[in-house]
């Protein structure tokens, strides 16, 4: 699948065929605002400060988040400019996106109950891993993280069954995750999760990343971007991790092409394995993320 041939199925997708008619939830004006200043030549951290605090819930995530032991800062922070400040205003609109993109979504489902934080946890292993191997920016691993799976709760709120299919997906031990949304429902959720970042102006990049992140065929293909094969093959790795964090030692696609990310990314072992013990240790310190 070429780049022009996603742009275009993005594009069709509501428009035709089981996601017709869908609501994707519009990208929230503080976000928009936020973007708009982080995209500017010099952008002004007073200005994030003051989007950022000028709702009481979003200054405080990402208070919270940044005194989490998980950024390991020498000192806690008490006001959003401090924490500004000693994030940085990349890492700061990273985390309101989190935030943001959580509030958007109001499925209230039981089975999505974990879904959330799982989310950013996979975010800050994508924005660990890409920190270690430099083949993305931190921002953009941690922003692929938060939406790479978005799809599954906008399929809950809009697609009749999904509840069942979710059901089915999370404890089928042969077929994949999308093999049964896509024999459910002729489609699935990195379709869905797509459509998501092209509605809220992600980089063409995570978009294309989020479509084909299940397909790793692609790791091969110079057609895709780069950057978009390399968080496909680490966020298998993020995966990887997350199991292994959760205990579980079976992850069916990682025993099929984690070999093949691993190779790609040009990351031994050894590395996996030290990775995962910092990565432990963080989690285990910051508990309350």
């Amino acid at each position: 699948m070429k780049i022009d041939d996603i742009v275009k199925e993005i594009d069709q997708a509501q428009s035709q065929g089981p996601l017709r008619g869908m609501t994707i939830q519009p990208c929230p004006a503080a976000l928009m605002d936020l973007r708009a200043e982080i995209n500017k030549a010099d952008p002004n951290p007073q200005v994030i400060a003051r989007i950022a605090g000028a709702d009481v819930a979003l200054a405080a995530s990402l208070l919270r988040v940044a005194n989490s032991p998980f950024y390991a800062r020498s000192r806690p922070t008490s006001t959003v400019s401090e924490a500004v400040a000693l994030l940085g205003m990349t890492q700061t609109v990273t985390i309101l996106t989190g935030f943001l993109l959580r509030s958007s979504m109001k499925t209230q489902s039981p089975l999505l109950e974990r879904f959330w934080d799982t989310s950013t946890r996979r975010a800050l292993i994508m924005g660990f891993l890409a920190k270690q191997m430099y083949s993305v920016s931190q921002d953009m691993g941690h922003t692929f993280g938060l939406f790479s799976h978005v799809g599954i709760p906008v399929m809950m709120m809009g697609l009749k069954g999904y509840e069942s299919t979710f059901v089915d997906a999370t404890t089928h031990p042969e077929r994949s995750f999308v093999q049964i949304e896509n024999a459910a429902h002729r489609t699935d959720h990195a379709v869905v999760g797509a459509m998501v970042a092209k509605a809220w102006n992600l980089p063409l990049v995570i978009t294309v990343a989020v479509r084909l992140h299940h397909d790793f065929t692609v790791l091969e293909d110079t057609s895709i971007h780069k950057e978009a094969r390399s968080l496909i093959a680490m966020s298998l790795m993020a995966e990887r991790i997350m199991s292994q964090l959760e205990g579980s030692q079976n992850h069916k696609e990682w025993e099929q092409y984690g070999a093949a990310c691993m190779a790609h990314l040009q990351v031994q072992e050894s590395e996996m394995e030290a990775w995962y013990d910092t990565l432990l240790s963080r989690f285990e310190d910051a508990s309350g993320i």
